[in-house]
C-alpha cells in the first residue's frame, strides 16, 4: 500500500537521521514508528476504559466520598 504524506522539513530530517543512525530502510523505521504508537495507543485506551469501569463500579458499591472530604485532603497535601 502506498500512502503519500506531507512532512514538515524537521520532521523528515529526523526520520532519515533515524534510519541512518538504525542502519535502516526509512520505510522500516516509519513503519516500526507507527506500529508501535499504534500498538501504545492501544494499550493506554484499553487501560483508560478499565479505570473508568474501576470507579463506576466503586461508586455503584458505595466506595466514594464526598468532594468536599476530597478538596479538603488535596489542600493538606498540597499545602494549598
Amino acid at each position: 500500500m502506498t500512502i503519500t504524506l506531507n512532512l514538515s522539513p524537521d520532521l523528515e530530517a529526523k526520520l532519515h537521521d533515524k534510519a541512518s543512525q538504525e542502519g535502516k530502510e526509512l520505510n522500516q523505521v516509519i513503519t516500526e514508528l507507527l506500529t508501535t504508537l499504534l500498538e501504545w495507543e492501544t494499550e493506554e485506551t484499553k487501560e483508560a476504559i478499565k479505570g473508568i469501569q474501576r470507579g463506576l463500579t466503586d461508586f455503584e458499591l458505595g466506595n466514594y466520598r464526598s468532594f468536599d472530604d476530597f478538596a479538603t485532603e488535596q489542600t493538606k497535601k498540597y499545602d494549598l
